[in-house]
């Protein structure tokens, strides 16, 4: 049975959910190859580039809002908290790389918004890497929901980011477009934030990766700390 992500305007985008549920696949093992560590992944869903991080000694933690994603990534060995990117994130300025991939870029239907709060997550020098849509495509806000043969969930706020958009959301965040790039149908940028002279450390400074979700855990709401622990 397909599940399909429905603009208004009755345009009906595939989900990939059985590319997302499995394994890292050679594009998914490129990027990972275009990360510094450490890495924050922006709507992680079910975890598999966090798992794929972790495999290759690099320092991985996911946000996703979803409970049956957080607790899928969980499952896998994932490093993953359950919140927006906009509350509260550990090591905020701090993050070396964060990713926007699998249409994360339409997260909370405001583009800008989104790239400039992700934006002041990473650290100067740090990169975002995004997945775009195709060049040619007008990106735009839009209301979408998610259905199947058998229900649809309420409509929501999301937004179209082509990769004609990079360079125009880049200058809007104080972001410079550093590549762009294809693979497998499938398109990327890079945005990256101007160096600075910074004293904080990086995320990967503290003696132990999970000690900053388990700290957090503690600063959040009740709940088994032990559960995010990688």
């Amino acid at each position: 049975m397909s599940t399909d992500l429905v603009y208004e305007d009755g345009l009906r985008l595939p989900l990939e959910l059985e590319r997302w549920l499995g394994d890292p696949d050679p594009v998914d093992r490129e990027l990972v190859g275009r990360v510094l560590p450490p890495v924050l992944d922006v709507g992680c869903g079910p975890g598999r580039h966090v798992v794929a991080l972790a495999a290759a000694g690099i320092p991985a933690l996911g946000l996703d809002v979803a409970p049956s994603a957080v607790h899928l990534a969980r499952t896998r060995g994932a490093c993953v908290l359950e919140r927006s990117v906009f509350d509260r994130v550990p090591g905020a300025g701090r993050w070396a790389t964060a990713l926007l991939l699998d249409g994360n870029a339409g997260i909370g239907g405001d583009p800008e918004a989104l790239l400039g709060r992700v934006g002041t997550l990473v650290r100067p020098g740090g990169r975002i890497l995004i997945e775009v849509e195709e060049p040619g495509v007008a990106g735009g806000r839009v209301r979408a929901r998610i259905e199947t043969a058998a229900r649809s969930s309420s409509w929501f706020p999301w937004a179209r980011v082509g990769v004609d958009d990079l360079e125009h959301l880049g200058a809007a965040c104080r972001l410079t477009v550093g590549d762009v790039w294809q693979r497998r149908g499938r398109w990327f940028g890079m945005l990256e934030r101007a160096a600075g002279r910074s004293a904080r450390k990086t995320v990967s400074d503290t003696a132990n990766f999970a000690d900053l979700c388990r700290e957090d855990q503690h600063r959040q709401a009740p709940g088994p700390v032990s559960e995010v622990a990688p």
